[in-house]
C-alpha cells in the first residue's frame, strides 16, 4: 500500500505549480503517510502525507542561468526548468539593438548577441502566477 501511495503521490505533483511553493520538481522522500480517512458518499480514501521535494520558486532580485528560447522586438523569452522567463527590451543595456531581418531574430551589440539558444544570467524583476 505504501507503494501505491508513493507512486500516486509522485505522479499527482511531480511537475505541477503552487503559488506557496513553486515548481515541484521532484519527490525526494516521503516521511509520513498518515492513516486513510473514507470520504463519505465516494469510497475513496484519503492519505495526509508529509513528504520532501526539490522546487523551484523564483523571487524577486534572484539571479538565474537561462537559455534564451526565443526572440523577438518585445525583448526574449528565456527557460529555467520548467520556468519560462520573459526580458522585455525595455530592460537590456542602452547598447543592444533589434535586427528583425537577422535570422533567427536576434539583438546585437557592438561586443555582444542575444539569439535563441544562448546562455544567459538573468534577475528576476517581478512574477505573475501560473494561468494568468
Amino acid at each position: 500500500m505504501v507503494e501505491f501511495l508513493s507512486r500516486k503521490l509522485k505522479d499527482d505533483v511531480e511537475g505541477t505549480c503552487t503559488g506557496k511553493y513553486g515548481y515541484i520538481i521532484k519527490v525526494v522522500s516521503i516521511m509520513d503517510v498518515g492513516q486513510g480517512k473514507v470520504m463519505p458518499g465516494t469510497g475513496l480514501a484519503e492519505f495526509r502525507s508529509k513528504y520532501q521535494a526539490i522546487v523551484l520558486k523564483p523571487f524577486n532580485g534572484e539571479v538565474m542561468d537561462a537559455l534564451v528560447t526565443n526572440v523577438n522586438k518585445m525583448g526574449f523569452f528565456a527557460e529555467v526548468g520548467p520556468l519560462s522567463i520573459f526580458v522585455s527590451s525595455h530592460l537590456l543595456p542602452i547598447d543592444y539593438k533589434f535586427q528583425p531581418d537577422a535570422n533567427p531574430p536576434e539583438f546585437v551589440s557592438p561586443t555582444d548577441n542575444l539569439v535563441k539558444g544562448r546562455k544567459v544570467r538573468i534577475r528576476i524583476v517581478g512574477t505573475l502566477p501560473l494561468g494568468r
